[in-house]
């Protein structure tokens, strides 16, 4: 199974400091479905299921792998665009910065498809915030970042739709 896609992501640059970007791939970096949170709950779900569901456990625990990766680009990008990296995110009806916390991990689904349709449907917000953030952002680099990580995410629901199959999960 893959678990990301086949090509190399692109050079971590933006062209100049911006704060207002930074602020828009904060909430990308450790929002409430941001990629601190899809590395809290992949990891929660792998330690939970690891010994009922391998597969599962496997597949979560390498795709968690890839959102730290995620993380890891996006912080650099936000340190480039001069806004410090922190675990925190600007909140858009208030305007305050708000701390990330534990609450956004789910950990109440308790059976294998509700956890992937769960996945799932974060993936795909996910990728919808990303192709928003693109749609404003007006950085030739980070736009380039932005449908990379897309592309992983993409396969990340496949994988997902993948397991629901495999344990022949399909709700009638």
């Amino acid at each position: 199974m893959q678990y990301m896609a086949n090509k190399s992501y692109p050079e971590i640059r933006v062209e100049r400091k911006n704060e207002y970007y930074a602020n828009l791939l904060l909430a990308d970096y450790s929002g409430i479905n941001g990629e601190l949170t899809a590395i809290s709950q992949y990891v929660f779900q792998d330690f939970n299921y690891f010994k009922e569901y391998s597969k599962f456990a496997q597949v979560i625990g390498k795709i968690a792998m890839v959102e730290m990766r995620h993380l890891e680009l996006l912080g650099k990008t936000i340190k480039l665009l001069g806004v410090k990296p922190e675990f925190k995110f600007k909140d858009n009806l208030s305007c305050f910065y708000l701390n990330w916390n534990s609450s956004y991990v789910n950990y109440y689904n308790t059976d294998i498809f509700s956890l992937l349709k769960l996945n799932i449907i974060k993936e795909k917000i996910t990728i919808k915030n990303y192709k928003y953030h693109i749609s404003i952002i007006n950085d030739k680099y980070i736009k380039r970042l932005l449908e990379r990580i897309i592309e992983d995410e993409q396969i990340h629901i496949e994988c997902f739709q993948e397991l629901i199959k495999e344990y022949n999960l399909l709700k009638k």
